[in-house]
């Protein structure tokens, strides 16, 4: 057989690990992989390992693969090292998928491992979300994209905020821009989240799993308006993990619950309008995957987003072609990107609720599709689901996310 298949998921719970290690994250969601696909250490024959804080807050500037792998007795096989920011993981896989279709292996591990919570050092970690935008040019970039929504009236009290990071303060001027084209309100968005915090109350491995109305979102802290806290990512230890292998070898595993990689694509940004949407980069991810695995967003039947932030999911969900653009807020009002609704988003709880441990938040993604394809996921099981995506972005630059990767899984 062709193509290439995931034969393994893992991931370890989400949420404030502070006794564990980058080392002991990443060995848990492996282990939990391997137990998965039914296969040893043994048979990894490349390894790709994301991780993005380690060298800010541990010093561990280098070989973070080498170091969180070899620990538990991977040995001898390339390890390769992945930082493309959120979207490391996923652009682990894409190298994996690459390596695994051209024949240089056949059985791949792909790994994300994030600790964030470091209670000494909270200042710090603040400051390296700097390190996912152009050092020299962001707050000149920041400045521009504030600059597109000046027009736009603000509510009273709308300038007080809280505890943030430089990129929801980039999530809201993105917001603000699109209030003030498309006429969407913070209600709008408040609904995105009040859906994804409904979603992870089914999610065991959630990071929060307490539902929230619409108006408990709008009530809560302010962090950059619109954005109030229950609409922003929060930060989170954990890990996650995929075995994938090449259909030449898709036998030694079993096909029963093998899922099919149809494409995985990445893109970068390029230089346009402020307003042409149509070119943003994830729409170009987008457009790439689709291409490469011979489907559009209509045969699509559940999606994961990169929502660390309410607004994002809407951006998102317009850029994969689930609606048009401008219509991505209406849409998530009317409960169409709900469980049971037309096309559900985020069912895991999105980031804003299930969690964001940056560099693993690729493969956590695909965990959850991988678990509905199969039909195990319980009570948020999207009924008869076939085709899945995930569109993950990293970073920022000029407005828009550095990078955008999109993958499309299959069941078997």
């Amino acid at each position: 057989m062709s193509g290439v298949y995931i034969i393994g998921a893992g991931m370890t719970p989400l949420g404030k690990h502070l006794e564990s290690s980058v080392k002991q994250l990443a060995s848990d969601a492996v282990n939990a992989a391997l137990a998965d696909a039914r296969c040893g250490l043994a048979d990894i024959q490349a390894a790709w390992f994301s991780n993005t804080r380690q060298g800010v807050l541990e010093g561990q500037h280098g070989i973070r693969g080498q170091a969180a792998l070899r620990a538990m007795g991977v040995q001898g096989i390339p390890i390769i090292n992945c930082d493309n920011a959120c979207a490391s993981s996923s652009t682990g896989v894409n190298q994996a998928f690459a390596a695994l279709k051209a024949g240089e292996c056949d059985v791949a591990l792909v790994v994300g491992a994030e600790k964030m919570h470091y209670p000494h050092k909270r200042e710090l970690m603040f400051e390296a979300f700097w390190g996912g935008m152009d050092r020299e040019l962001a707050a000149a970039q920041l400045a521009r994209q504030q600059e597109l929504s000046a027009a736009l009236v603000l509510p009273e009290g709308a300038e007080t905020q809280g505890e943030r990071s430089v990129f929801m303060d980039s999530y809201a001027a993105m917001a603000r821009h699109y209030m003030l084209l498309y006429g969407a309100t913070q209600r709008q968005f408040a609904a995105v989240a009040a859906k994804n915090h409904w979603h992870s109350q089914f999610n065991p491995l959630a990071q929060y799993r307490n539902p929230m109305t619409v108006d408990e979102v709008l009530a809560d802290r302010l962090v950059s308006w619109p954005l109030t806290r229950a609409m922003c990512a929060p930060m989170s230890d954990g890990a996650g993990a995929l075995v994938l292998c090449s259909g030449r070898v898709l036998g030694r595993f079993g096909r029963g619950r093998a899922v099919r990689v149809r494409a995985t694509r990445l893109a970068s940004g390029v230089s346009r309008a402020p307003d042409d949407f149509s070119r943003h980069v994830g729409r170009l991810a987008a457009l790439k995957a689709y291409e490469a695995a011979g489907i559009g967003p209509q045969d699509l039947d559940v999606v994961e987003v990169h929502d660390a932030s309410a607004f994002a999911e809407i951006r998102h969900v317009e850029n994969l072609g689930l609606c048009g653009l401008g219509e991505g807020a209406a849409m998530a009002e009317r409960g169409e990107t709900r469980l049971g609704g037309r096309i559900p988003v985020n069912i895991s709880g999105g980031l804003v609720s299930k969690g964001h441990p940056i560099a693993a938040t690729g493969v956590i993604q695909l965990h959850e599709l991988v678990t509905q394809l199969r039909g195990e996921a319980g009570p948020r099981q999207v009924q008869g689901a076939r085709l899945a995506a995930a569109e993950n972005g990293g970073g920022f630059y000029d407005g828009e996310e550095a990078v955008a990767a999109v993958t499309i899984l299959e069941k078997t």
